[in-house]
């Protein structure tokens, strides 16, 4: 007799309906390796464990809206011999936000920074903990669209709630009132109770040039400093365009020659 038509709701009902994928195949191993009922019962929930622990991460990556493959095994250390390989691995632990401190990253456009961000947030993410990946205008931009819609405490209630913030291309632009104290204010709140990471295609010395407000601009750097992790990427851009074919520089060569005439 199949059980699985008087399980089905029972399961369900227990919120255990995930037991379905996998019981067919179960039962028919522990027919054939004549398995004991605990030995049953525990393939069963080792699978639904492995199965809501998928779950949860997925879910958890969707969330956190990183851009696809930016992990640590996709990033390419040989491209780029000045990036510090040791400390890049040494922060993938995750330590540092044991430490509830932050972790900035600087360096030219195109040498990594996003990715390595992205990547030690992905690391978090499969430590169980909630990350949350956004562009410095993108952050202040959501914030100031919320303000308009009355949902200002709970977008900044979010952003200081989640275990790891990480806000990408800081000073891209400069800041205007009042977006930095919207920053100055995730900043604050985050002090000493939650990670952030932060990268900037600006020189460290350079971060508070972002700020028209330079009180303001002192008391948001001086929280994101204070214990802070410093990564500082150099060489060449990972953006770099392709060369050109020989087919390709054959008829430049000639539009060249063509355009002389």
């Amino acid at each position: 007799m199949n059980p699985m038509p008087e399980l089905t709701p029972m399961l369900k009902q227990l919120r255990l309906s995930g037991f379905l994928d996998s019981l067919e195949v179960r039962n028919r191993q522990a027919i054939d390796d004549s398995l004991s009922y605990t030995e049953f019962l525990a393939l069963l929930l080792q699978d639904e464990t492995a199965r809501r622990s998928s779950k949860k991460l997925d879910l958890r990556l969707r969330r956190a809206g990183f851009r696809q493959g930016k992990t640590i095994e996709a990033f390419d250390f040989t491209f780029n011999p000045f990036v510090d390989k040791k400390m890049v691995m040494d922060l993938a632990t995750c330590q540092f936000m044991k430490e509830k401190v932050s972790l900035l990253i600087a360096g030219p456009c195109g040498t990594g920074k996003s990715h390595l961000a992205q990547a030690i947030g992905h690391c978090a993410v499969r430590l169980d903990r909630d990350v949350l990946f956004t562009t410095m205008s993108k952050m202040l931009g959501q914030l100031h669209a919320a303000k308009a819609t009355n949902t200002y405490d709970r977008k900044l209630k979010a952003l200081i709630k989640v275990d790891l913030l990480i806000i990408d291309d800081y000073g891209l632009k400069p800041l205007q009132p009042p977006q930095d104290e919207d920053l100055h204010t995730v900043i604050a709140e985050r002090y000493e109770n939650r990670s952030t990471i932060v990268t900037s295609n600006l020189d460290f010395e350079e971060w508070g040039e972002a700020f028209p407000n330079k009180i303001i601009g002192a008391a948001t750097l001086d929280r994101l400093r204070h214990g802070a992790y410093r990564l500082v990427l150099d060489g060449k851009s990972y953006r770099a365009p392709k060369p050109l074919s020989k087919t390709q520089k054959q008829s430049l060569n000639s539009r060249s020659k063509n355009g002389k005439k």
